[in-house]
């Protein structure tokens, strides 16, 4: 899958990535899921065909059974995947989609749309099409020096746009405080893993020095994470293929209620079909940041909307993609 344009984040840049289709068949009823190539998490196309190998050999008649019984793997990307073949399976064989499985009724939910890092006038074009689009939410990838000018460009043009920051843990604790002070009138909606995993201390201080809602992403894959992070963060950001699946997903919002915390339900760069399952959960979260569907040159799923910023589902049985 070839992206519009290349994604620059402060540990890399991506103009492509692969991704496996994963089908579950059940009563003559197929369910589909995805789980893309990351270099992150250190999965390429062979590794994930491999993994998806030890699933092959359960033997269930139901997949509600199969569901409750995954093989631990070591990825959770490919876990979710199946776990997302699974829910559409379900759906399909229970006539409802699956947001009416696991959540409150569907609503049409907007999205936020990320900006790579850029030079200011690229960040700045982007964001007036996005706004021109409909887009009422952008998320800007910080890690520059020109971090502070950026985010005036986009202010400039899309001055009631909420803005959500990541620099991908790129800033030091220090650092983080700082700019966000200097950030205070651009009314901020939220800052993303400002910092490198691994230092919930420092959360801790950033949140007690900056009004800004600070949200943990790569500190926050697990329940065991996520209790460690109360009261030291605003909010925690999921991925599917970070925590394994729906299943696992809702039990960290449970979680993150428990523990104080809002949820943000992230993505990585992936088709229709790999972003439909977190977009099922969406009326449990309060930042949505699902456009990874959206960045690609060719989105071979369609279904579940957002190219005007806003998310749509229907009531069609499962995921409700269908390959175009």
């Amino acid at each position: 899958m070839e992206l519009t344009t290349p994604l620059r984040i402060s540990r890399s840049t991506m103009a492509r990535r692969d991704a496996v289709r994963v089908a579950v068949t059940c009563d003559g009823l197929v369910g589909h899921g995805e789980v893309v190539t990351s270099v992150y998490y250190g999965l390429d196309a062979s590794r994930i065909v491999a993994l998806l190998k030890e699933f092959q050999a359960a033997d269930f008649s139901d997949p509600a059974e199969f569901l409750a019984a995954l093989p631990a793997v070591d990825a959770p990307g490919v876990t979710a995947a199946v776990d997302a073949a699974l829910h559409d399976l379900i759906g399909q064989r229970l006539g409802v989609p699956v947001w009416g499985l696991v959540g409150p009724e569907w609503v049409d939910t907007p999205t936020a749309y990320t900006i790579g890092i850029s030079a200011p006038a690229e960040a700045a074009r982007q964001a007036a099409a996005l706004v021109a689009r409909g887009f009422q939410v952008l998320k800007v990838k910080l890690g520059s020096e020109h971090d502070s000018a950026v985010l005036s460009a986009i202010r400039a043009v899309a001055p009631d746009a909420r803005l959500l920051l990541d620099p991908n843990g790129g800033w030091s604790a220090e650092h983080t405080v700082r700019v966000m002070d200097r950030l205070a009138d651009y009314r901020i909606d939220a800052v993303e893993q400002p910092i490198a995993p691994g230092q919930i201390e420092s959360l801790a201080w950033i949140s007690s020095r900056v009004s800004v809602p600070v949200i943990a992403d790569e500190d926050a894959a697990t329940v065991a994470d996520v209790r460690a992070l109360a009261g030291a963060v605003a909010g925690i950001n999921i991925k599917l293929a970070k925590c394994g699946g729906i299943a696992a997903a809702r039990e960290i919002i449970t979680a993150a209620r428990a523990g104080g915390m809002d949820v943000m339900l992230g993505c990585l760069v992936a088709s229709s079909l790999g972003i439909a399952p977190a977009v099922h959960l969406s009326g449990q979260a309060r930042w949505i940041d699902l456009d990874g569907h959206l960045l690609l040159a060719s989105d071979p799923w369609q279904g579940i909307g957002g190219e005007d910023g806003t998310l749509r589902l229907t009531d069609a049985p499962g995921l409700g993609v269908v390959a175009r």
